[in-house]
């Protein structure tokens, strides 16, 4: 019994215990995963560096470069 054989008697007994419909969710599951990771990864490649012009957008009290903005109240109620 060669390489062959043995997989396709693992092959059987994986079947037995788990069944075609949990094997075959088991397949979809994976490969949405896989697929969903490789989008991320070419997603996070091509992103561009946030330039200073977007981080100074940001709304008041976030942190940028470890200093908290703050705005004054009159500020805050003309946006």
């Amino acid at each position: 019994m060669g390489r062959l054989g043995e997989l396709l008697v693992i092959l059987a007994i994986v079947v037995m215990l788990f069944g075609t419909k949990r094997l075959k969710d088991f397949g979809g599951d994976l490969g949405a995963a896989i697929r969903g990771f490789r989008k991320n990864v070419r997603d996070e490649d091509s992103a561009p560096a946030p330039s200073q012009q977007n981080l100074e957008q940001k709304q008041p009290g976030t942190v940028i470069d470890g200093k908290a903005e703050t705005v004054s109240s009159s500020e805050q109620h003309k946006q």
